[in-house]
This record gives C-alpha cells, sequence and structure tokens, in this order.
C-alpha cells in the first residue's frame, strides 16, 4: 500500500493520501489526545507525542506536528501508523462514539434569523460548492457557524486551523467570494 503526502499551506501541517476512502460523510477534527478517543486511528497519532492535530477528510488525513516538531523525524512515525491501519483494515471510530462531523462546542454556533434563511441558504451553498472543495485540496474543512448582521461566521479546521495564511484566506478569498454573490455579506469571521 501506498500512501502520498502532501504540503498544505500550513507549514506545520502535512496531508496524507492513503488512495481509499477515509471518511464516508462528512469530516472529524480531533485537536487534542481526549478527542482523539473516539478513533484508534486518530489516538494512535497522539501517542507519538509531536502531534497537536488529526483531520480526518473524505480521502486523507491531516496531521499537525508540534511546534519545534521536524516533519522529517516524525512522518516516518506517522506513515507506519496510517500503513498499519489501513493494511489491518481497522475501524476509524470505536464502536458507540460520535463518528462524523465534530460537535461544535457550546455557543460556537450563532442563531440565524428566519428572516435571513434564503441569504444562508445562498451561503451555505457557496461554501459547499466553491470553498469546501478548495479547502479540502488544502488538507482541511471549513464549517458554518452562522449569520448576522452581514456578518459570515465560519470555523477552519484541519491544516486550515492555525494556518498562518487563513486569515488572508478568509479576508481576501472567502469573503470576496461570499461578498461577490451574496450583497447582504459585509464581512467574514473566523471562529
Amino acid at each position: 500500500m501506498l500512501i502520498e503526502t502532501e504540503p498544505t499551506p500550513n507549514p506545520a501541517t502535512l496531508k496524507f493520501l492513503p488512495g481509499r476512502t477515509v471518511m464516508d460523510a462528512g469530516t472529524r477534527d480531533f485537536a487534542s489526545p481526549e478527542e482523539a478517543e473516539a478513533s484508534p486511528l486518530a489516538e494512535a497519532l497522539f501517542t507519538l507525542g509531536d502531534v497537536t492535530g488529526v483531520f480526518f477528510g473524505r480521502d486523507f488525513i491531516s496531521v499537525t506536528a508540534a511546534p519545534g516538531a521536524e516533519w522529517r523525524d516524525l512522518k516516518p512515525d506517522v506513515l507506519d501508523i496510517l500503513l498499519d491501519h489501513f493494511a489491518a483494515n481497522m475501524p476509524l471510530f470505536r464502536p458507540g462514539s460520535a463518528a462524523g462531523i465534530t460537535v461544535p462546542p457550546e455557543g460556537a454556533d450563532f442563531g440565524d434569523d428566519p428572516a435571513d434563511a434564503e441569504i444562508v441558504d445562498q451561503i451555505k451553498e457557496l461554501i459547499e460548492t466553491r470553498v469546501r472543495p478548495a479547502v479540502a485540496n488544502d488538507g482541511g474543512d471549513i464549517v458554518y457557524r452562522g449569520f448576522d448582521k452581514g456578518r459570515v461566521y465560519l470555523q477552519m479546521q484541519g491544516a486550515c486551523a492555525g494556518c498562518p495564511s487563513s486569515t488572508a484566506t478568509l479576508k481576501n478569498g472567502i469573503e470576496q467570494l461570499l461578498k461577490h454573490y451574496v450583497p447582504e455579506v459585509t464581512e467574514v469571521r473566523a471562529v
């Protein structure tokens, strides 16, 4: 089995492509060893000690290295864990654990005004069709969190969370796209 790797815009994160589906639907972001307990694969990656984030996409896994960790040292260990997992056809999640899209922390979603339903639908459609595929190419995901008084709230995940260029992506890319197609949008903010 061959697992390809790709750099991401976030120098701390590498994208690993096992050549098969990782998640049938949704994504899953693990920001701590405690969150990773739901997945034997994520948990194994965190046991390396130099891993601070694991993200499962449709056909990739993004792994974020701790500050000061060198990918030349960490990459072979990550590849070993991934090869063992996929070669053994192990389950991605433990039975009874919550698979799929991570439940947002309490208070992370902004209640949308029902009067803005048409605007929100346009925003969600653009995110789903134009933004998410591009962000997935970079080893991450973006999740809609709300729309309030012209402001769109989005959460960056995977390689995009903490990426030095994520602010530029939000402001120069996503914000401009949404403003162009949805004139009611005045600003995009990360949560």
